[in-house]
């Protein structure tokens, strides 16, 4: 049977997930090269369905693209805001992105050519999207590990993006991290410090063999 980790290491794990924020306040300061490089690496090596590893990884170093692609994000955060109507005011107060203060800015990526990968996707092609955030979030728990903070960017076209980084036909953005220096985690997320929304409880997102019932109208159906 296989040994677990020794006790530090299996607490530094949990460590990282449970003290793992969406940042989006960041210090100035350069990324060290080598300490980039690791990540990268982290996120190389997440699992993805069929071994078809679609995640692409473009490294924003052009002063005028990371301001473009800002532009882009701060177009994306005023349709946003009006669209959630009542709560466009407290939407607007949300600080979202930290794009121009991070030391590094990355584009996680689709790759193009991807329909040619069946295993995995046949009924559901959309694993490929769900291999992608595994790199992501292998990328977020080792920048924790190095004491960086790094935020998930999701208010963008898509094909603003994909022009403005000259993507081929097929490949998409999903994300833009911004990657760097921090001077101090949240102690919780900022949404629900903000109270935005709260942590559901676990036992709401965990079933045994069936979908639970629910109360609707005084009556119990199965959700």
């Amino acid at each position: 049977m296989a040994k677990p980790f020794n006790d530090a290491e299996r607490e530094a794990v949990y460590r990282a997930i449970h003290e793992r924020r969406d940042m989006r306040h960041f210090v100035r300061d350069p990324v060290d090269p080598a300490v980039l490089q690791r990540l990268l690496d982290a996120a190389h090596h997440a699992p993805s369905v069929g071994y078809m590893q679609p995640w692409r990884i473009a490294r924003i170093t052009d002063p005028v693209l990371r301001e473009a692609l800002h532009a882009a994000v701060e177009s994306e955060r005023l349709a946003t805001a009006d669209a959630l109507g009542e709560r466009r005011e407290a939407f607007m107060k949300l600080k979202v992105e930290g794009m121009r203060d991070c030391g590094e800015l990355l584009v996680m990526a689709l790759m193009d050519g991807r329909e040619r990968h069946i295993f995995g996707r046949r009924t559901l092609p959309e694993m490929d999207l769900a291999s992608v955030a595994c790199a992501i979030q292998n990328m977020w728990l080792a920048a924790r590990a190095e004491g960086l903070g790094m935020g998930w960017v999701s208010l963008f076209d898509v094909d603003v993006v994909r022009t403005l980084l000259h993507m081929p036909e097929g490949a998409r953005p999903v994300a833009i991290l911004c990657l760097g220096h921090v001077e101090a985690f949240y102690n919780q997320p900022m949404l629900e410090t903000e109270r935005w929304a709260s942590r559901m409880a676990l036992a709401d997102c965990v079933f045994e063999n069936r979908w639970p019932e629910v109360e609707t109208e005084g009556k119990k159906t199965l959700g």
